[in-house]
């Protein structure tokens, strides 16, 4: 978090071995923040490996990781996207021109270009539910409670004593992007 203080840091830790692939989360992302067809907010990777008999699946849920110090903020023209005093990384449709820098810059390919507002889209942790109190979509809606959403700055949430009791790592944390999206180990 660098020497910034914030009285909020929102994160998400990710518990991919509870992921059964039901889309729930996808699904419900898509209703809440009417993605068009083709494009999403957020996805689950599959991984298989091993050979028969004995083969194995894995998933893992992805969506941005709301970096500490988003590449995407960085390289955008028009400041378009920004990023809240809380942490959550957002676009600002009107000033978006569509030049689709921040899509490349992104690590974790987890923008999209609309075909139907013609900017740049991604996952804003619901942010309309998290102002007034709410989980984003995907994490209430999981049946398996793979996602934790909430307050790093909060040593009572769940999200900070997850991270503090277990082994836990980040995607491509080289970038320095410093991603806020945890994976448990």
């Amino acid at each position: 978090m660098g020497t910034k203080t914030k009285t909020k840091r929102y994160a998400m830790v990710i518990d991919s071995k509870k992921c059964i692939d039901c889309k729930a989360c996808v699904v419900a992302c898509k209703a809440e923040n009417k993605v068009p067809e083709g494009v999403f907010r957020n996805w689950i990777s599959v991984e298989r490996s091993g050979d028969y008999p004995k083969l194995r699946m894995t998933f893992e849920p992805e969506q941005c990781h709301h970096c500490d110090e988003p590449s995407c903020v960085r390289v955008c023209p028009t400041g378009a996207s920004w990023q809240r005093e809380d942490g959550i990384v957002l676009v600002d449709y009107d000033a978006c021109i569509g030049c689709k820098y921040c899509i490349i810059a992104c690590p974790y390919e987890a923008r999209y270009h609309n075909p139907e507002t013609h900017t740049v889209d991604k996952c804003t942790f619901c942010v309309h539910r998290v102002d007034k109190g709410d989980l984003p979509a995907c994490v209430e809606t999981c049946p398996s409670k793979v996602r934790v959403f909430g307050d790093l700055n909060d040593p009572k949430s769940p999200l900070h004593q997850l991270l503090a009791t277990r082994r836990h790592e980040v995607k491509n944390p080289q970038t320095g992007n410093g991603p806020q999206l945890y994976y448990l180990l």
